[in-house]
């Protein structure tokens, strides 16, 4: 599965838009990790891995602007320092 058909079959996570095919992998990283489900977060995990997800995290809070909600940007900082 790759990462347009993932988000495709999740539309609740990006209820904002149905342009899924121009939509970057930072914007559906960060719709899973804010509204998106445990197991929606294991699938991601094994369609990008851990440590690209993990790259692309930090990279977006470094930023300014960070769309993240406060208590999402602290829990995965903590797990993504632990595990990838």
């Amino acid at each position: 599965m790759e990462i347009i058909d993932f988000i495709k079959t999740r539309p609740y996570l990006v209820w904002y838009s149905k342009s899924y095919h121009t939509m970057s992998e930072g914007v559906i990283i960060e719709s899973v990790l804010n509204y998106g489900s445990w197991e929606d977060f294991q699938e991601l995990v094994k369609i990008l891995g851990i440590k690209k997800i993990a790259l692309i995290f930090r990279q977006s809070i470094s930023l300014e602007r960070c769309n993240y909600r406060p208590e999402v940007k602290n829990y995965f900082t903590l797990y993504f320092n632990r595990y990838a």
